[in-house]
């Protein structure tokens, strides 16, 4: 266990090594030039889509958690879909029909006479298009968490706000809000740090970002010291929005919920609930119905023009990558989390902690730390095997499909490693004892009565890494070998070229596979939905 959780440690523990290594200038230059402009746009772009997070989740989870009104029950998954529709996808479709060529605006020249530039017209590419952008797709992670929270709090301080006449409104202001707070915060952490590792959006967008300087500091000056700094910059900011939401659950207040006691419920009428429907429905469309309907049109616009062949040679490298990762990081997530439950203590806890860290880790800031380190030993190797023997070694592991599967297992263990531990522990220890008790070995124990027990949360575990593989750009970008696309990689080059029709088939694809987790989370929202209780409803007309 410890020899695996040092492995995955390797790349962090080389960006935070890169803040002691020596100066080569770039750093200097950087601070002279772009540096401040990195910084600025990336807490811009965090703060904008904390507040459109905060807005759209918190607002639409109170009003399903408390309100009646046409459409309820299906908002209630249906809101989790943008969670299938990648930032940087969302930002290729919406710049192709917001553009200046475009349908939107070619229908309103049409329509009005215009010429361009006669109207004003928002700019897409823009800071304030991609928080928008952001927000639509990452508001569920604020949703999905607030109205957990909704749900769980006390019926009891629900009715008793109820019967001193406050309205919905002051209820969620002044009770749910503040019992709500760590979840919010936590719901917002997450969205945060996707903002803070996002590449596609704003590099499609042309935002000076951490993320885009740390490509720009490697690629373009060649440099990989000054970019692991670069690298080692992002990660404060993502410790420190860690930091922050750790704090919070530390003020968080458990109260009981109360089933005895049903829920407050307020039946919507007329206005009140047409503004409620619209309001769950506006980010449901733009977020999600939009944009897939686009890729949709697009993708039987070109289909018969598009070399299937070579798309069909990108799903199987793509679906090879993650079923690899996935299949990896499930036996990898099951023999941590079996080790922590055969040897519970502080130091298995650590370990496995340790190795779920990387899942707060932008895959950039990885690529960085994987690829210095994998660099280093083959030139080391190389440089040793010529002096002892006169022959070349090569790259072995820098470039290689090796480097790009390590780099997810860092990046996506924890999405396994917590999964197969929350199967694990719907297991009472009396079992293990029972087996213990009749002969058989741990590992016995595992293969014949912990797996069948689990095998839900071990699909579950395998299908969420898979997804995630098959969505990650910028690690796939920095560390695939040699003329080896994916899904994501073509979706972005073709959109790069302005390609955006020829982009959507594999974009179609990576949203559709992304559809996955999304109902699997669907789903156990729903079976959670039979724990809530629902009082004699008050009218609230228009």
């Amino acid at each position: 266990m410890i020899l695996i959780t040092a492995l995955l440690a390797v790349p962090l523990a080389v960006i935070v090594a890169s803040v002691f290594w020596p100066d080569k200038s770039t750093w200097s230059h950087l601070a002279d030039t772009v540096l401040a402009d990195y910084v600025i746009n990336s807490a811009l772009l965090a703060i904008g889509v904390g507040f459109g997070t905060f807005i759209l989740g918190t607002g639409t989870a109170w009003l399903l958690s408390v309100c009646e009104f046409p459409g309820r029950r299906i908002f209630e998954w249906a809101l989790l879909l943008p969670l299938a529709m990648p930032a940087y996808i969302i930002a290729y479709t919406y710049t192709g029909l917001l553009d200046v060529a475009g349908p939107v605006q070619s229908g309103l020249r049409a329509l009005t006479g215009w010429s361009v530039g006669d109207y004003p017209f928002p700019e897409i590419r823009s800071l304030g298009g991609a928080i928008v952008m952001l927000t639509l797709v990452l508001y569920p992670y604020v949703y999905m968490l607030t109205r957990a929270a909704f749900l769980e709090q006390s019926a009891s301080a629900l009715n008793v706000a109820r019967s001193l006449g406050l309205n919905p409104w002051q209820m969620f202001r002044r009770v749910a809000l503040p019992l709500a707070r760590p979840s919010i915060v936590a719901g917002l952490s997450l969205a945060i740090m996707e903002t803070l590792a996002d590449y596609g959006t704003v590099q499609y967008f042309g935002i000076p970002t951490l993320t885009t300087g740390i490509f720009r500091t490697w690629f373009g000056l060649n440099d990989t010291i000054a970019a692991a700094q670069l690298s080692a910059l992002l990660l404060t900011f993502i410790f420190t929005v860690i930091i922050i939401e750790r704090l919070s659950r530390r003020q968080a207040r458990y109260h009981h919920h109360g089933n005895w006691q049903a829920r407050p419920s307020f039946q919507l009428r007329r206005g009140t609930a047409a503004l409620a429907f619209l309001a769950c429905a506006l980010p449901l469309a733009l977020g999600f119905l939009v944009p897939s309907a686009q890729l949709l049109a697009w993708s039987l616009e070109v289909a018969p023009t598009r070399n299937l062949a070579e798309f069909a040679i990108l799903v199987s490298r793509s679906v090879g990558l993650a079923g690899l990762t996935a299949i990896l990081a499930l036996l990898l997530a099951l023999f941590l989390a079996y080790g922590h439950r055969l040897m519970p203590g502080r130091l298995t806890f650590t370990i496995n902690r340790i190795a779920g860290m990387g899942y707060a880790v932008p895959g950039t800031v990885i690529a960085v730390g994987v690829i210095i380190p994998f660099a280093a030993f083959d030139n080391t190797l190389d440089s040793w095997m010529r002096e002892q023997f006169g022959m070349s070694t090569g790259l072995l592991l820098s470039g290689t499909v090796a480097a790009l599967v390590f780099a997810y297992l860092v990046r996506f263990l924890a999405v396994s490693l917590n999964t197969v531990e929350a199967g694990l522990g719907r297991i009472r220890p009396s079992m293990d004892d029972a087996a213990r008790s009749m002969g058989a070995t741990a590992g016995r124990t595992l293969w014949r009565v912990h797996i069948p027990l689990i095998r839900g949360s071990l699909l579950t575990a395998a299908l969420l890494v898979f997804v995630d593989v098959l969505k990650e750009l910028p690690a796939t970008l920095v560390l695939r070998p040699f003329d080896f696309n994916t899904l994501a990689v073509r979706a972005f080059e073709l959109a790069s070229d302005e390609r955006l029709r020829d982009a959507a088939l594999p974009a179609l694809a990576i949203v559709a596979a992304g559809l996955i987790p999304v109902i699997l989370v669907s789903r156990s929202i729903t079976r959670a939905r039979g724990h809530e209780g629902i009082s004699s409803r008050d009218p609230i007309d228009e």
